[in-house]
């Protein structure tokens, strides 16, 4: 996962709640993929080492336990920079330039081409990410399956050329990811300012659900609404509101007025983000502590990226023994 900063209730449902039941039935890696924040954003690194720390507060206080899996910063494993190095001499530049999630990104950045080199063979970097560990299940969107078979098309020809199978054929393990939009009905996303954090206090909870968008035909609290077409609706469902079905009832016969539905929300949002994050007491604040782990699981990382690379070197005939 990119180091974005602080994740949002969509990261939560999107793919921590999927990695929570993950960590309990496969040996997990899960990487703060630091380099590969500097594909589009090399200009403002400002905010990197920050942005680390509030992303791995997240994910421990969810319950992403250090002691099951091994969460770990990319840049800490620099094996990944050397496989990626190899893969990218082996890998055609046909197959990068018709990714269609690359042209889905330039797309929505505007953009007519790559921003750079490292922007436009990102797909290598990410198969080094996981074939790396030796990588079986990778859980991803759907968005995301090109991905896995770009990396499955580079294993195959590196099996090819150099006439060893090294890797392990990743598979795609594709996960529900919910459509959450923002409080302004965008899809949610901090770039937007329309989030609902993982982290928010009760004060900023308060200001983001009252200020929500809501169905737009109903002007008047008398007027009957549309719950299918509001956003402060779908949150009941989102945090287990007991009283939905009611609720919606209530607001199709107009019953129920936006304001009171929003204060409503509100009480159990705030119950809802202290239920999903109930071990945040334990790395709130502590920075340090949040370092360690990730260093050390860093450190299992490299001895994992280590085996696989010198298999890497054997197989193209580049593993020398320097006399010392």
């Amino acid at each position: 996962m990119r180091p974005t900063g602080k994740m949002h209730i969509g990261h939560y449902l999107g793919a921590l709640k999927n990695w929570l039941q993950l960590q309990k039935e496969y040996d997990c890696i899960f990487g703060i993929v630091d380099w590969h924040a500097l594909t589009t954003s090399f200009e403002h690194t400002e905010d990197i080492e920050r942005n680390i720390i509030d992303m791995a507060v997240d994910w421990f206080s969810v319950g992403i336990d250090p002691e099951v899996c091994i969460p770990m910063i990319q840049s800490l494993v620099p094996e990944h920079a050397e496989l990626h190095l190899l893969l990218s001499m082996v890998t055609p530049l046909g197959w990068l330039e018709r990714n269609p999630v690359l042209k889905q990104q330039l797309q929505d950045m505007g953009l007519k081409e790559a921003v750079g080199y490292g922007h436009l063979g990102y797909p290598v970097l990410m198969a080094a990410d996981i074939i790396i560990y030796q990588g079986v299940k990778v859980p991803v969107g759907e968005d995301q399956v090109p991905h896995i078979e770009i990396a499955r098309e580079m294993v195959r020809r590196f099996h090819f050329l150099y006439q060893q199978e090294v890797f392990k054929e990743p598979q795609p393990l594709l996960t529900e990811t919910p459509r959450i939009l923002g409080i302004d009905g965008r899809k949610m996303s901090k770039s937007l300012n329309n989030a609902i954090g993982l982290s928010d206090t009760k004060e900023e909870l308060r200001t983001k659900v009252l200020s929500m968008f809501t169905d737009p035909e109903k002007v008047r609290k008398r007027d009957p609404g549309h719950p299918e077409r509001c956003n402060v609706f779908s949150f009941h469902n989102i945090v287990g509101n007991p009283r939905v079905e009611q609720i919606e009832e209530d607001c199709r016969t107009g019953d129920l007025g936006c304001v009171d539905c929003k204060k409503e929300l509100l009480g159990y949002m705030v119950d809802y983000l202290e239920e999903i994050t109930p071990f945040r007491e334990r790395y709130q604040g502590k920075d340090q502590l949040v370092k360690n782990i990730l260093v050390e699981g860093s450190r299992k990382a490299q001895t994992l990226a280590r085996e696989t690379m010198q298999k890497v070197r054997e197989a193209m005939h580049i593993a020398y023994q320097i006399p010392r």
